[in-house]
Formats: C-alpha cells, structure tokens, sequence
C-alpha cells in the first residue's frame, strides 16, 4: 500500500513552497493530500480538502471570516478545524503522516492538525519558531519541529535545501519499521537526576517481573504526559517517586507540571506508590535567572543551565498538605513511602540539602493530612537506597496483583 502524507497549509499565500514539498514527496512514491487553511485568497496550488471545509469543521464558514476580516477569529476557527480534520482522516485511514509550514500564525494551525496523529505516526512541522520555545506547537505529541531558518516565504537555494532536508527526515520516519517488541503491562515512573538511582533499580526489578516501565522525567512536559498518558487508561500501575514538579508549581519554578499534577491516577483508580522524591527541590536555569527574591536562599549549581533551590520547612508543609490532598482522592489502591535519611540524593545526611527540619515538617504533614485508610510506610534509608527501592517496588506488584485476582 503506498502511504499518503497529509500537507497542511495557507494553498493562498505559500502555494509555491507546498508545491515543491508535494513534488519532493511524490517523486519519493508518496501519496500527498494538501490541506487549504489559508483564508484571505483562492489558493495557487489546488487542495483536496479546500479551506471552505476546515473552516466549517471549526464551526464557521469561509465566506463569514473572509467577509469579517477578523484574524483572531480566523485563526481559532482554522486552528480548531484542522483539529477535526486529521483526526478524521488519521482514523479512516486515508492519511499516514503529516507536514506542514509556517510562521507563527502557520506554526499554531499547522500543529494543531499535526498534534491529532497518534505518538509515532510521522509528523514535520517547519517553522520559524522552531529554535524557541516549543510547548504550545509540540504539546503532548512527538511533532518534530525544524527550522526554517528563513521566513516560509518563497523558494530559494536555502529554503529549497531545508525544505528537502525536513522531507528527507519525514521520509525516513515513514521509511523506518518498528521493531517487534512483546505487548507487556505498562508501569509509568517518575524520575529526576536525584531519583535516577531509585527508578532504574525499581525499572529492573519490574521488568523481571514482566513489566514494561515508561520512565518520565519530571520537567513539567515530562510529567504532563505521564498524566495525559494514565488518563488515556494505557496504565497499569504509578510509581511517581519523584512529584518535584509539585515544588515548582507551588513555589514558583520553571518545571511546575500544573495544578493537575498526581490527579490522573486518582480519578481513573489505578494502583499507586508514592514517595516525595526531591520535594527539596525547586528549579530555575542559570543561577542569574533566578527571581530576586529567592537570591538569599539556598542555591545549588547542578549544572550551567539549572540552579536548585532547597526548599523551607514552610514550603515542605504546604507540599506535604497538597500531596495528602490529591492522594486523598484516589478510586484504587494507594501507598505512601517516606525515606527517612532524605528525599533526593542531595538530601541524605552527607549532602548539601540535608535538613531534617524541612524533611520531618513534610513528612509530619502528610501524616497528619492522608485519609486513614491510606498506609504510610516510614523507611529509615534515603531515597536511593536499595532497601527503599524493593519496599516500594514489592508493594506497588502487591497492588496490582490484588487488582488481577479481583
């Protein structure tokens, strides 16, 4: 079957350039389905699915936008529609993987669409903002964003170049099988440079057990997936030892993860264990970029690009509470480990974050704040150690073996 690749883009201002992507495609034995989004004009390169369709699977029509000339609305129209689109073609089985080009205005749609494919269904997006920050475009999703290094504005032998260079790597994702790896039960487990000692034994020991463990880095995005993931209900089992990014959102640092943090798992009542791996921490980039009024604080360099903070005992309190309360919400099984000789691996008695103080106001909180009939396991070794690792490990197959003979 010849695969088809779904083109997105305003046909109407940037024609020329799709045109030369739809040839680069085609004279590599593809099938292309080009997408109008563009609104002002009539396209110059004739679409499959004419922008008249998007608009109107984004609850509005093309001749009210052109008539209203209202960008804002245009964009959030296009940019809902295309939405729809994909995920209609993507599920018919009609497209196989996406590409698409633009500025900012572009970047926003452009992804949207590129967003609804599934994780592994190939996608490009070329874009002027490529080099930034990519977040809103990427999302959840493995969008592969490359620049563009010129405005998406016409062919010239550098465009043309990088134009190519991003079908190559689209036709290379198409072009590469996926290796036959056993359908096993999914565990998720956070990490952090602090915890990597902790989830790596734990990932072993799971994986003899016939597990498969999907390990998120616990930098806002990283945590982010983890809940969209278990919420999708392809989880079996949480082993978040590392909420640091509770720390960032309640205090104030660049990986906070949001309010929603640890709420996935509760609501759809799937088995948890739960440690405060590296609640003594919160991140900012380099150390100038931390906020002036934490300048007195206790800071610590991890590397050039990011600065820790050592989180107070007030702060500890307030962390602990938040943690009791999400977990007080939980439909299924639900366990909390506390390591008594530290959280992190600066926190143990010989690090630089050592404080007893701070450890015993969170775990003191979460104590006193946790439903009764949630266990507390109090283990007198620090987080990485390997006697933390078979507790929590031996007690997360507990749960889920009770579930399996329910």
């Amino acid at each position: 079957m010849t695969k088809t690749v779904a083109i997105i883009g305003a046909m109407d201002t940037k024609g020329s350039d799709y045109a030369f992507i739809q040839s680069e495609i085609e004279q590599r034995g593809y099938r292309t389905l080009i997408i109008n989004t563009g609104v002002l004009g009539e396209p110059t390169l004739e679409p499959d699915i004419p922008a008249s369709q998007v608009a109107n699977a984004g609850g509005s029509n093309l001749e009210e936008l052109r008539k209203q000339r209202d960008k804002s609305k245009a964009m959030n129209v296009m940019t809902k529609g295309i939405a729809v689109i994909m995920k209609k073609l993507f599920e018919k089985g009609q497209i196989h993987a996406g590409f698409s080009m633009g500025g900012t205005n572009g970047t926003i749609i452009g992804s949207a669409g590129l967003r609804e494919l599934p994780i592994g269904i190939p996608k490009v997006m070329v874009s002027t903002v490529a080099a930034g920050d990519t977040l809103p475009y990427v999302g959840f999703s493995d969008v592969v964003m490359f620049p563009s290094i010129l405005d998406v504005s016409g062919l010239n032998r550098v465009s043309a170049q990088i134009y190519a260079n991003a079908v190559g790597a689209l036709v290379g994702m198409l072009q590469t099988g996926v290796p036959e790896i056993p359908s096993r039960p999914i565990i998720t487990a956070s990490m952090f440079g602090n915890t990597t000692t902790l989830v790596n034994r734990c990932k072993n020991k799971l994986e003899e057990k016939g597990f498969e463990i999907m390990v998120f880095h616990a930098t806002g995005t990283g945590g982010k997936t983890m809940e969209s993931l278990i919420e999708k209900g392809f989880i079996r089992g949480v082993l978040d030892v590392t909420p640091t990014e509770l720390a960032d959102y309640l205090v104030g640092g660049v990986l906070s993860a949001g309010p929603t943090r640890l709420d996935s798992a509760a609501k759809i009542g799937i088995p948890q264990v739960i440690a405060p791996g590296c609640l003594d921490m919160v991140n900012f980039w380099g150390i100038n970029t931390v906020p002036d009024r934490f300048k007195n604080r206790q800071l610590y360099e991890w590397n050039s690009n990011v600065t820790l903070m050592r989180t107070t005992p007030d702060e500890n309190q307030r962390l602990g509470s938040l943690l009791a309360k999400k977990l007080n919400q939980a439909a299924g099984p639900v366990a909390v480990f506390l390591p008594l000789k530290g959280i992190s691996e600066l926190d143990s008695p010989d690090g630089l974050f050592w404080n007893p103080n701070a450890n015993d106001a969170l775990f003191q909180t979460i104590k006193d704040k946790i439903r009764n009939n949630i266990p507390v396991y109090e283990i007198d070794c620090n987080i990485n150690d390997e006697e933390f690792s078979n507790r929590i490990t031996e007690k997360l197959l507990e749960f889920i073996e009770e579930e399996m003979r329910d």
